[in-house]
């Protein structure tokens, strides 16, 4: 496995974001050492909030929220997933599963030896977080769950599998334009547009995965998205995750293993909140699922924002989770 590192000079003077780093060596299934980082900020005294970002996007999602988490006495855990932010990135796209990213943040977690969490957690920050949730489950109090989603056999039978694999293999390879149109038209395939833009088109740019699911226009905070990756050479990763959603034929075994988190993620005893914005294209109507499956819940819908809550709605969703946290 090759091993990429982001030079530090490519996080120099970002904007809005004015951190510690922090680093712990996780290992792969073949035994690999991969440096993680994460941020750790507020009172050490403090609830612990696990702050998890997905695909293509690192600790720097969380830039907003942090100070107004810290600021209302918790301690935040922001961690960049292996392949993002300022951790190793793997050079090979083969070189990432959705089962090894799991392995991954479930060390990383072992490790820190954390308890008492409140898990936030967005995109590939759900299906990977929930998974690990599942996995260490007296570690947790409670979970917020905002753009996610945990595909398994339930909501992905065989025969649906079998008919979106079919569907994928007739979707052109897409630019960002085309993707954009499909999200925006809200087709059933629009995801497989998607999986396909992000792991075969040769124009695929996390600037442009940006732009594509944000209405962010400030350049500085593009650059700020885009440091981790300085040509792309690093963006194995981020341009595989899409493709590791559980959806075809040859992804049963994850969506079997999402089948036991679920079976875990409905028996907690804890307590779950359910945060999904008003305006994200990629998981709308997700928020059905949880409810249906955790009948228990809290809801709240975020307003005013995209698939990047944290980004376009900080303070609302910074409120949401303190709210939450302090109803007892």
């Amino acid at each position: 496995m090759k091993i990429l590192r982001t030079p530090d000079a490519q996080f120099e003077n970002l904007f809005e974001y004015d951190f510690l780093p922090n680093f712990t060596t996780v290992t792969g299934a073949d035994g690999t050492p991969l440096r993680m980082h994460y941020l750790d900020e507020g009172p050490r005294d403090g609830e612990p909030i696990l702050c998890l970002h997905g695909q293509p996007s690192w600790s720097y999602l969380y830039r907003k929220m942090i100070p107004l988490l810290t600021a209302a006495g918790f301690r935040v855990l922001a961690p960049d997933l292996i392949g993002f932010g300022k951790s190793d990135k793997p050079g090979a796209m083969e070189d990432y599963t959705y089962s090894g990213h799991v392995a991954w943040l479930n060390d990383w977690l072992t490790q820190l030896d954390l308890t008492g969490l409140t898990l936030v957690c967005q995109d590939w920050g759900g299906l990977i977080g929930l998974r690990v949730a599942a996995d260490q489950i007296g570690r947790f109090k409670r979970i917020v769950v905002g753009n996610t989603g945990l595909p398994g056999t339930a909501m992905l039978t065989d025969e649906l599998s079998a008919f979106m694999g079919q569907m994928y293999a007739s979707v052109p390879v897409p630019d960002a334009g085309m993707v954009r149109e499909q999200f925006q038209a809200g087709g059933p395939g629009a995801f497989l547009y998607w999986v396909k833009y992000a792991s075969e088109s040769p124009d695929f740019s996390v600037r442009d995965v940006f732009k594509l699911l944000s209405g962010i226009t400030d350049e500085r905070v593009l650059d700020g998205y885009v440091a981790p990756f300085p040509n792309d050479a690093f963006i194995a990763g981020a341009r595989k995750f899409p493709a590791l959603v559980p959806l075809l034929p040859q992804h049963k075994d994850e969506r079997l293993a999402n089948d036991r988190a679920w079976a875990v993620l409905e028996a907690f005893k804890g307590r779950t909140l359910i945060a999904f914005s008003d305006g994200d294209p990629v998981t709308k109507g997700g928020d059905a699922i949880f409810k249906a499956r955790i009948p228990g819940a809290d809801c709240v819908t975020i307003k005013d924002a995209g698939h990047f809550l944290q980004e376009d709605a900080p303070q609302a969703f910074s409120n949401a989770i303190i709210a939450f946290i302090r109803k007892e």
